[in-house]
């Protein structure tokens, strides 16, 4: 029996199926190491496009690739054994329409083996989650504050603030339910429009500064673990890995400087020369 067969992974529809129950538990994982550690905690990790940030520098998500999707989650499925795992969709990759949609989804899911995808769901994305579902590919929707709009928008704006613009967001959240989305990611929204949403689809909704009013949370885990300086007002900080790592690296640079590192523990000796039977050592 193979690593990953002894578990049982969690499915979409286990997680659909916690409306209303005990609260979902999501973290990101961009890495193979981490998606070890959060694996046993989690009930689902999702390989955002947050990556472009958080592992190579970009200023937003939008010069995500598609590649590179599919290289983080190919890293996280080798590490998680029981979460279940969806890798999002990054910008360009489903706007054009379902049938391109579903080639890059199907893409993702046979280059990864993850469970689902997920795609920020704009005014005219219901649609394609629909032909998604139909077709074998478990989708998870994004309402409220969506990264991948950020040029749109002028920056990365909380949404529903208006009469408007919460009666938007509402509908886009009742369009992707009714699509079949199997979780709803409800992002930077006031609490009394993330319990509007909740109460409104059958999906669970999952928050992320949308309050406690949501089925379930998710943080991106650098965030959550303090190794940025900054972070945004929705997010606690479980550690200052940030300034753990700063330490630890000083230290390090201070013994090599003061050449004690490395010390005998850490160095290897020449091992003595083996006598061959019947002769005499020299």
């Amino acid at each position: 029996m193979s690593r990953h067969t002894a578990i049982r992974r969690i499915t979409a529809p286990d997680i659909r199926a916690r409306k209303g129950g005990e609260p979902v538990v999501c973290l990101t994982a961009y890495t193979a190491p981490m998606a070890g550690l959060l694996d046993a905690h989690c009930d689902l990790l999702l390989v955002g496009d947050s990556l472009g940030q958080v592992i190579h520098g970009l200023l937003n998500t939008v010069g995500v690739t598609l590649e590179m999707m599919i290289l983080h989650g190919q890293a996280v499925m080798r590490a998680a054994e029981k979460a279940l795992v969806v890798v999002d969709m990054p910008f360009g990759s489903y706007e054009a329409g379902p049938e391109v949609a579903f080639a890059n989804a199907s893409r993702i899911m046979k280059e990864t083996l993850c469970q689902a995808v997920k795609v920020e769901s704009g005014p005219a994305v219901a649609g394609t989650v629909r032909y998604l579902v139909d077709r074998g590919i478990p989708v998870m929707g994004h309402v409220g504050l969506r990264p991948q709009a950020v040029n749109v928008d002028g920056g990365f704006k909380a949404k529903g603030r208006s009469d408007g613009e919460r009666a938007r967001v509402l509908e886009e959240a009742r369009a992707t339910d009714e699509a079949g989305a199997f979780a709803i990611v409800v992002e930077g929204v006031a609490e009394t429009l993330a319990e509007e949403i909740t109460a409104a689809v059958r999906a669970p909704t999952i928050g992320i500064g949308a309050s406690a009013a949501c089925d379930g949370q998710i943080l991106v885990t650098d965030d959550m673990l303090g190794l940025f300086d900054w972070t945004p007002k929705f997010v606690r900080r479980y550690a200052d890995a940030r300034a753990l790592v700063g330490e630890a690296v000083a230290a390090y640079a201070a013994d090599v400087r003061a050449r004690r590192f490395p010390a005998a523990a850490e160095t290897y000796a020449l091992k003595p020369a083996r006598v061959a039977a019947g002769e005499e050592p020299r």
